[in-house]
């Protein structure tokens, strides 16, 4: 069995070609699965359909309600791509309001390997809080693709977003066994939940 991926996409520009953030983790091998924040599912609410044939699972952008069947199979990684200015600030702050932020706030301290590609622009990432949220991510074991050898923000106006690097976002992710596969799995976050217990959405 291939190891699952859950690619993660918040409403940034790359997002309008999430299919081929897809076809490069499914062309490393990922059975992908998709989550996009509720923004970036409203750019693809009239083709929602086209990235479920693309993946074979369904597209999550929320919570699911409690009694609901568990939607998606173990996560072996979970790959964050594109990460906005707006969510890597929330995520470093602990703020879980969406599904897409929930699921890698708490997979990283459940020993999910978290990689996180961002696109911002250079205006965006001389706020302040920037430099500390990444290096709060980073603190917890995140693999952020911030600056030089990752996603060096880009001039205001001027991004490019199907040039955006995918393949460089995929060939982040550590390399998953057989054995450690469907070891990790996610659920809307709960408090105090123990560490060994796996997560669902």
């Amino acid at each position: 069995m291939r190891p699952v991926l859950y690619l993660i996409a918040c409403a940034a520009g790359p997002t309008q070609y999430i299919d081929a953030g897809v076809r490069a983790a499914q062309a490393a091998g990922w059975d992908t699965c998709l989550v996009l924040t509720p923004s970036a599912a409203r750019w693809w609410e009239a083709r929602r359909d086209e990235l479920e044939s693309l993946t074979g699972h369904p597209v999550r952008s929320a919570y699911k309600l409690p009694g609901e069947a568990d939607a998606l199979p173990a996560a072996d990684a979970m790959l964050v791509a594109p990460l906005s200015c707006t969510s890597l600030n929330k995520w470093a702050a602990g703020i879980a309001d969406t599904l897409a932020i929930g699921l890698v706030s708490e997979g990283v301290h459940l020993g999910v390997p978290v990689v996180a590609m961002p696109y911002f622009n250079r205006a965006q990432a001389a706020q302040p809080a920037v430099p500390r949220s990444a290096q709060t991510l980073r603190d917890q074991g995140v693999t952020l693709l911030l600056g030089p050898g990752g996603y060096e923000p880009h001039p205001p106006r001027q991004g490019d977003a199907t040039g955006f690097p995918w393949a460089a976002a995929v060939a982040a992710l550590p390399a998953i066994s057989e054995t450690q596969h469907g070891s990790v799995i996610d659920r809307e976050p709960t408090p105090r939940r123990p560490a060994s217990r796996p997560l669902r959405p």
